[in-house]
């Protein structure tokens, strides 16, 4: 349904969280190398549990090269220096939602890809610097969902 596509992800336990989420929703993870951990890593593992076997994942070897082989209509890209709120988009089935290492986010070239209606933040009060990458990842993703009636989902 969504592309969920972490950029140089760093922290196995998010990522972990994340497999999770997107096994759940039924989205789509592309993780994009370099890689802050090994898919094998003990942490990823714990944090994933069993899901990673229901998660459909895939790696790629850099941004371009996944935007290429996914050939998406449109893609969101997320973050603080966004000015427009994730809430106000329309998310449509097969978007893809980009989201930033956590240390420091996406870097300038690839933010400034993307115009004011495709870069988006989650708000947050004056003076914070960011949320957890899972947390934003589970609330962009479900808005998307919500958006499209949670199509698939059980009891929806």
């Amino acid at each position: 349904m969504f592309h969920v596509i972490l950029y140089e992800p760093e922290i196995p336990p998010n990522t972990g969280n994340i497999i999770r989420l997107c096994a759940n929703s039924g989205a789509t993870l592309h993780l994009i190398e370099p890689l802050g951990f090994g898919l094998d890593d003990s942490r990823l593992r714990r944090a994933g549990l069993d899901y990673r076997e229901w998660a459909s994942m895939q790696v790629h070897a850099g941004l371009e090269a996944c935007l290429e082989q996914l050939a998406l209509s449109r893609v969101y890209a997320f973050s603080t220096k966004a000015r427009r709120a994730y809430a106000s988009a329309s998310f449509a089935a097969g978007d893809g939602l980009l989201f930033g290492p956590e240390s420091r986010g996406l870097p300038d070239d690839v933010r400034s890809r993307f115009g004011d209606e495709r870069l988006l933040t989650v708000p947050m009060v004056t003076g914070s610097r960011s949320l957890n990458l899972s947390n934003t990842v589970a609330l962009v993703l479900f808005e998307a969902w919500r958006q499209c009636g949670f199509a698939g989902a059980a009891g929806g």
